[in-house]
């Protein structure tokens, strides 16, 4: 589409196994640098998936594993994917224009190219929200090889996965049930684009940081905590109508419970206001 927000739109509409992850957040990318080459971005990811689909037929009778390494050779070696380890903080680094152009970025950005190439190959593979590291997981029918992106797609055995725990919840912690759960395409996409509201939110610019949440909130229209966030941020803006529209869809998903007798209350507040 040639309007980035009717493509986001559009997005919202599709349930989530018909997501095409790169397009989305290739929309996404246009949305929040306009002048960018997004064209440029779009066909590498193209030449990706050509040559992504070429090693799997090279690869139809290996195991699991063998397709794991080969991969972090194409995706790591050829192309050159790896963390930005020096500007981490950059917001280029979580759009993926400039993920592609520079051949850097944030864990979960090279994580949404890593899963366009397993998809280009026909291979099963889904992101994983690793405390503090976005992983991707490639799968089989019993078993799973789990890529660490941002280090040119090591993969990492349980030994690996327990250290790397472990430098973010302190030496006690070990391995529990449900740390490799799968993400959603519209989770992923969201964890992206938070990165960018936040660093807004941090930069000083509120009006920035509620564009790229209504952004969000195109993708994802009954992501209910999204809509309290865009609540908060017309409150702090003095933006009483649109608040209140955002509490109201709010209370609209989760009518129950504490937090909605909070919001019930801070609405109820606001409209005391215009009266």
């Amino acid at each position: 589409m040639s309007d980035p927000r009717a493509a986001l739109d559009a997005i919202g509409q599709l349930p989530d196994s018909e997501i095409d992850i790169a397009d989305a957040a290739l929309q996404l990318a246009r949305v929040d640098e306009p002048d960018a080459n997004w064209t440029e971005a779009r066909d590498h990811l193209s030449e990706v998936a050509r040559a992504v689909a070429a090693l799997a037929d090279t690869l139809a009778d290996v195991d699991l594993p063998t397709r794991a390494v080969a991969l972090s050779g194409l995706m790591g070696g050829r192309f050159g994917y790896k963390g930005d380890t020096e500007t981490y903080d950059d917001p280029r680094n979580a759009n993926l224009i400039h993920v592609v152009k520079r051949r850097r970025g944030l864990p979960v950005a090279l994580g949404v190219i890593w899963l366009h190439a397993a998809r280009a190959a026909g291979w099963e593979g889904h992101g994983v929200d690793f405390p503090a590291h976005f992983l991707v997981s490639l799968t089989g029918e019993k078993t799973q090889s789990i890529l660490d992106v941002f280090n040119g797609g090591t993969p990492l055995s349980v030994r690996d996965l327990r250290a790397l725990l472990r430098r973010v919840e302190g030496e006690k912690a070990e391995l529990r049930p449900g740390l490799l759960r799968p993400m959603s395409a519209r989770r992923i996409l969201l964890r992206l684009q938070n990165n960018i509201m936040t660093r807004r939110l941090q930069g000083d610019d509120p009006e920035g940081a509620l564009t790229c949440a209504e952004d969000m909130l195109r993708i994802a229209p009954d992501h209910a905590e999204l809509w309290r966030q865009a609540a908060a941020m017309n409150q702090r803006m003095d933006r009483v109508g649109a608040a209140l529209r955002c509490y109201d869809r709010f209370l609209a998903l989760v009518p129950d419970g504490e937090v909605a007798s909070q919001v019930r209350t801070l609405a109820g507040s606001l409209r005391s206001r215009l009266n």
